[in-house]
């Protein structure tokens, strides 16, 4: 069979530089031309020969500007491209990204035959190592148990006895074959391969090494893939590497007489690496389709910190060492592992209006190193003791990502292997712009920022939904900051930061801004700042599902955004975290969980109703809060700006632009999806018994009873009291034989309720209690219960 390497065509160059000031133009054409000199007439055959040209002019003239055309055509690599900070300067600039391609790809003549039933056949050359199958450009299906189904949710496809020992025994080689899960949380996944066999029957693992928090593989949520046996659906393909046999099933309009058959035998397809003495400089590459690397779930991970992150640290296209690079208006799909990288020292990087797409793991990555962090730790249990401490602020040395620019990419269907991936994700670098994405349809976060090394990140105007898909726990937008003030141990978290209030700027040294963004989440939270995450200003944010979670962390300011049907989730909030909540729109009261503190100033608030603005004035919050119908203009075209007469405007609410979310170059525009438009749920009349309103207190749910047929089936006197419709099992009112699912309270501290109104009216006129007496309904008896907040 023959394979072919493009690359390996005759070059000759022609240089045509037409004043000092002009760049000098190298072309480069898939059709071999008998005298190539590097013309437009007469192109290179390959891009190998016109790098080597460009190493010629730079040894003679090193600043001249030099642009490598790629006219269109594929351009197969036989080995990825390497530009170093000689060849600062370069483009490699393809016509456009819908006529040139690079791939990483070989492709094979192939001559199929008929194996059995609907399973066929063809050799391969020796030596072949691969584990990507494209046909007419898309990626064919590794034979896998259970069988791929889009639809199918975990792994497109689930299945709780893949590695079983029945199954196993059903295979003649088990050895290869990949077994990934979630982590039991379903934070993240799990990737191995199977070794071997044990005595017992069970497999021998290697593996597991794509997540920062330990877990064993989930029970149910599991998919393996690589098995002969398991060849049994169309689309389906297994290489046996031994015998260089290629077997496939045809997925239906597959021609297997006139298809282009593809596998990917390349991790990387473009690597610009230089130094912090001596960064590459102002290279650009735009106007490529880059396609088919392999994939990278069992190369050697990293922890990034203590974030729940791993990560391979490589990419398609990777940069170490640069400055004022640019990546634009290109197009990924089919790649492997992670698409764009910016690894340590980075300066100035541009990744504008790019199509990304079908990857296996994250889109953009910045990732500096842990050199420059100063006392790291790497796993959540880690920790450095406040004594052993480096206690300057910033970063210890310059090997980490500042001043880089994402704006204007269109990003989905990313983490199509791994799980722990985003569509931009963020750890141990400053000043990174994330501006007008589009990011949907991904297993995790859009955006992730996995610590506070070191802050100073503007993420605006971009569109995140359809996110946390295959995971648990989240965000559209993530982040932790389990920087050097966090401790597993919440009493020495405490006490530490308490003698050191600024200590949490240590490391998250510059502000995070988070504005004019559209969220929708509906596995998680909107926007999900968790365990540390400090020093963040978030701003004019439309979030439509899922509301905005603050959990254990510092000096967050949080105003003038709107959270349909949604709230604000505090969780676990220091004495002193001097958070702000100013001037928001919520359709819920405040969703807290084990509040040490309500912050520095949560006021001039739009509440639902005025039930739910009541729990918090409880702590002498949102005083001059209101509430009522916040009057959208035109919610069900995704227009949450409020009328001339909203009461939201009495509050200090602004509107902010409701057009401008996303990317905006027409043609990913023409091409991008929208957020499911939110169902918005009547609450803003309910008062008393008047609608279906419930709301958390102490993380319970209650409600008031509303009917004669709740009386009925609750067995009082009358349509009075609260019912407990959900507990939580740690709650202070559920512990020590407190309240249960079903409970009616009828009265509190001797005074009894009509509705919930009055119960947070009671609870409001004796704050300063540690405890409360109330008196349930239960099995149709009354039965006096004491709840101790302390």
């Amino acid at each position: 069979m023959k394979i072919i390497f493009t690359l390996f065509l005759p070059l000759i160059v022609l240089i045509s530089c037409l004043s000092k000031n002009d760049s000098i133009d190298i072309y480069v054409s898939k059709v071999l031309e008998t005298k190539s000199d590097g013309t437009k007439e007469f192109p290179f055959g390959n891009l190998a020969a016109a790098l080597d040209r460009v190493s010629e002019i730079k040894l003679r003239q090193p600043d001249e500007k030099i642009i490598i055309h790629l006219l269109p055509g594929t351009y197969y690599l036989s080995k990825p491209i390497e530009l170093n900070a000689s060849l600062s300067g370069i483009t490699i600039k393809g016509s456009k990204s819908s006529e040139v391609s690079i791939k990483g790809s070989v492709s094979l003549e192939v001559d199929w035959k008929k194996y059995k039933k609907e399973i066929y056949v063809t050799n391969v050359d020796k030596g072949l190592d691969f584990d990507q199958f494209i046909i007419d450009g898309k990626a064919q299906i590794l034979a896998r148990y259970p069988n791929y189904n889009e639809e199918g949710h975990y792994w497109q496809g689930y299945a709780a006895d893949v590695i079983s020992k029945e199954r196993i025994a059903s295979w003649e080689n088990p050895e290869g074959a990949y077994f990934h899960a979630l982590h039991g949380g379903r934070w993240g996944g799990f990737h191995y391969q199977i070794t071997g066999v044990n005595k017992d029957g069970t497999p021998i693992l290697k593996g597991g090494h794509q997540n920062n928090r330990d877990s064993r593989p989930h029970k149910e949520y599991r998919m393996v893939e690589n098995v002969f046996e398991e060849l049994d659906s169309p689309g389906e393909w297994y290489f046996d590497a031994k015998n260089d046999k290629l077997y496939y099933w045809p997925a239906k309009g597959v021609s297997l007489k006139t298809g282009e058959f593809e596998v990917s035998v390349l991790k990387e397809l473009i690597q610009v690496v230089g130094t912090l003495d001596d960064p590459v400089k102002n290279v650009t590459i735009s106007g490529i389709t880059f396609e088919n690397t392999k994939r990278t779930f069992m190369e050697e991970f990293e922890p990034l910190l203590r974030s729940d992150w791993t990560i391979y640290r490589g990419s398609a296209i990777f940069f170490e060492g640069t400055e004022d690079c640019i990546v634009s208006n290109n197009e990924f799909t089919n790649l492997g592992g992670n698409v764009i990288m910016a690894s340590k020292y980075n300066k100035g990087l541009k990744i504008v209006g790019n199509h990304i797409h079908e990857c296996g793991a994250s889109a953009i990555s910045f990732i500096g190193d842990p050199s420059a962090v100063r006392s790291p730790s790497f796993n959540y249990r880690k920790f450095v003791l406040l004594a052993d401490m480096d206690t300057i602020a910033g970063p210890k040395n310059e090997l980490y990502p500042r001043g880089c620019l994402v704006e204007d990419n269109l990003i989905y269907r990313i983490g199509r292997i791994e799980k722990q991936s985003a569509g931009v994700q963020i750890s141990m670098s400053m000043d990174i712009t994330v501006n007008h994405n589009s990011i949907y349809d991904v297993p995790r976060a859009g955006i992730n920022i996995g610590d506070g090394t070191w802050g100073g990140h503007i993420l605006e105007n971009n569109d995140v939904f359809n996110t946390v898909l295959e995971t648990s726990d989240h965000g559209s937008f993530n982040s932790w900051g389990r920087d050097r003030f966090w401790h597993p141990n919440r009493k020495y978290m405490d006490s530490i930061t308490t003698a050191n209030p600024e200590m949490p700027k240590w490391d998250a040294i510059k502000t995070t801004i988070i504005r004019n963004n559209r969220f929708r989440c509906d596995h998680g939270w909107d926007i999900d700042l968790d365990d540390g995450s400090s020093n963040y200003h978030i701003y004019n944010n439309l979030c439509l599902n899922s509301g905005i979670k603050l959990r254990e962390g510092f000096q967050r300011v949080v105003e003038n955004n709107i959270m349909v049907n949604n709230s604000l989730h505090p969780h676990v909030w220091f004495a002193k975290s001097e958070d702000v909540f100013k001037n928001n729109i919520i359709q819920k009261t405040y969703q807290d969980v084990g509040l040490l503190g309500w912050g520095k100033d949560l006021d001039y608030n739009l509440f639902p109703n005025e039930e739910a603005m009541m729990k918090p004035q409880m702590y002498d919050r949102d005083i001059h809060s209101s509430f009522g119908d916040p009057l959208f203009k035109d919610p069900k075209n995704l227009d949450f700006s409020v009328l001339d007469n909203s009461p939201a405007l009495a509050i200090g609410f602004v509107n902010f632009p409701m057009n401008q979310f996303g990317v905006l170059k027409p043609e990913l525009k023409a091409l991008a999806k929208t957020p499911e438009v939110p169902v918005l749920k009547d609450v803003s009349k309910t008062n008393g018994k008047k609608g279906n309103y419930t709301i958390a207190w102490l993380r319970n749910t209650l409600k008031s009873v509303e009917s004669e047929q709740e009386q009925s089936a609750y067995g009082l006197n009358s349509a009075e009291g609260v019912i407990v419709l959900r507990t939580w099992k740690h709650s202070p009112a559920v512990q020590n034989n407190g309240i249960k699912i079903g409970d009616v309270i009828i009265e509190v501290n001797g005074e009894k309720l009509e509705n919930i109104k009055d119960f947070f009216t009671v609870l409001k006129n004796n704050k300063t209690l540690n405890t409360i007496d109330i008196i349930v309904m239960r099995n149709q008896s009354e039965l006096p219960i004491n709840i101790r907040f302390k």
